[in-house]
């Protein structure tokens, strides 16, 4: 799984980590967990620890934890190997010149002025760009495959970038930065892994990632024998949710939220504070499965599965938020008992509870009705209902004030619980 560190995790990510590790766990096969740490402008070392915190969280473990940035000496010598085989090259125009040469999806792009520069200008430009002599933007290096290719992302990408900041693990000592696109696949090839799995809009790179993959094989196959391979899935879209953490992250800088961990935020440590588990998350992703095609998910979803997994492990207790005022005429003033109540109905294991049993108790308003038809089963005079963990009662009067609400309803009640009545009260 290889989370870029420029934000926490949310509940779309959940889906890649659970396919990956649920193949893991599927094949017993190692899980690598790869922070893709190219760009030290929007990463910080907060994201990798809540990353880790959040997949730990949802029950996952994986067998080695990675950077990308481990790896940047050696995508830099491949770049000069590159260079040296006439595979790539410098390109110091400005980035709207380079935009209007790539073409379009139905129109060919054409070759730039530094496309043929001298193998030894290139390298010594390259090696110039690593020392520092140039400001952001002056020069990058580019892939040089076809400018006429159909797929755009072959049209020469850019491998290296000038970007003069701090890196989090790093820090100053690189002032050029490797692309996703060089990065990725080459990262995959160094750990040997067997496959890389990613989302639909990564298939139009995979041309790219096989042919970066090609190049260093053929200068490192002694060394690293097995070629990965990129395989795509429609990623998680949900409903009435915001999936985007440049989005999330305008949110938190704004301080419309209180931060990343907000119960408001789609974010996993978002829906940990709000009360999800785990284990519902997990059943989420599992009934949500893997596809081709891209469609969005019902949030009702995943409320449902935290539902369902909360009715089988939450204990219950009872509250009344419309109170009304119940006096049970016959029961002795004074006198408290303290009742059984059952922690959780669908688990016998979670026990029981004590609650306070009294004259005086309170019932919800919309429980009762003075008038009522057959079809209600709650609360009406003359009729009997059952207190939950509680005594039968049958109301008997109410008092009201000189409004004409109610503010007392008078009931007996009745030790016999073995009879049977359609209606049960929490209290």
């Amino acid at each position: 799984f290889p989370p870029e560190p420029n934000g926490y995790l949310h509940i779309g990510h959940t889906k890649a980590i659970g396919i990956s590790f649920g193949l893991g766990e599927k094949y017993q096969a190692p899980v690598n967990l790869r922070f893709d740490d190219t760009n030290p402008a929007k990463e910080e070392q907060e994201y990798v620890d809540a990353i880790k915190e959040d997949i730990s969280w949802l029950g996952y473990q994986w067998a080695n934890e990675l950077y990308s940035s481990d790896y940047f000496q050696q995508l830099y010598n491949w770049a000069v190997l590159l260079i040296k085989d006439g595979k790539a090259y410098v390109d110091s125009q400005s980035s709207e010149a380079m935009a209007e040469q790539k073409g379009t999806p139905t129109q060919p792009g054409v070759d730039g002025p530094y496309r043929n520069r001298s193998v030894e200008e290139n390298l010594n430009l390259f090696e110039r760009m690593k020392a520092g002599e140039f400001d952001e933007g002056d020069h990058i290096l580019r892939a040089k495959i076809d400018m006429q290719h159909p797929n755009m992302l072959m049209r020469d990408p850019i491998m290296y970038r000038i970007l003069k900041k701090s890196h989090h693990r790093t820090g100053n000592l690189w002032c050029i930065y490797p692309m996703y696109d060089w990065t990725h696949g080459e990262s995959d090839y160094i750990e040997q892994i067997s496959h890389s799995l990613c989302s639909l809009e990564f298939k139009p790179h995979r041309e790219l990632y096989d042919w970066f993959k090609e190049q260093v094989y053929s200068y490192s196959k002694k060394e690293y024998p097995k070629l990965p391979k990129q395989r795509e899935f429609a990623r998680l879209n949900l409903s009435y949710t915001i999936m985007s953490k440049r989005k999330l992250l305008k949110l938190v800088e704004d301080q419309v939220v209180s931060g990343w961990d907000d119960p408001r935020m789609p974010t996993i440590s978002g829906l940990r504070r709000r009360g999800y588990t785990p284990t519902a998350i997990r059943k989420f992703v599992e009934t949500v499965g893997v596809a081709k095609r891209d469609n969005v998910i019902d949030v009702a979803l995943l409320e449902f599965c935290i539902r369902e997994d909360l009715n089988k492990t939450a204990p219950r207790v009872m509250a009344v938020l419309d109170p009304v005022k119940l006096v049970i005429t016959n029961y002795p003033e004074g006198k408290e008992e303290w009742l059984e109540a059952e922690n959780n109905q669908e688990d016998e294991s979670a026990g029981f509870r004590k609650v306070p049993f009294s004259r005086n108790i309170y019932i919800e308003k919309e429980d009762f009705r003075e008038q009522a038809n057959s079809k209600f089963f709650r609360l009406k005079l003359g009729a009997e209902v059952r207190l939950k963990n509680a005594y039968i009662i049958k109301a008997e009067k109410v008092v009201k004030d000189a409004d004409g609400s109610i503010t007392e309803i008078h009931c007996t009640y009745s030790k016999d619980t073995s009879k049977k009545v359609k209606g049960t009260l929490h209290w």
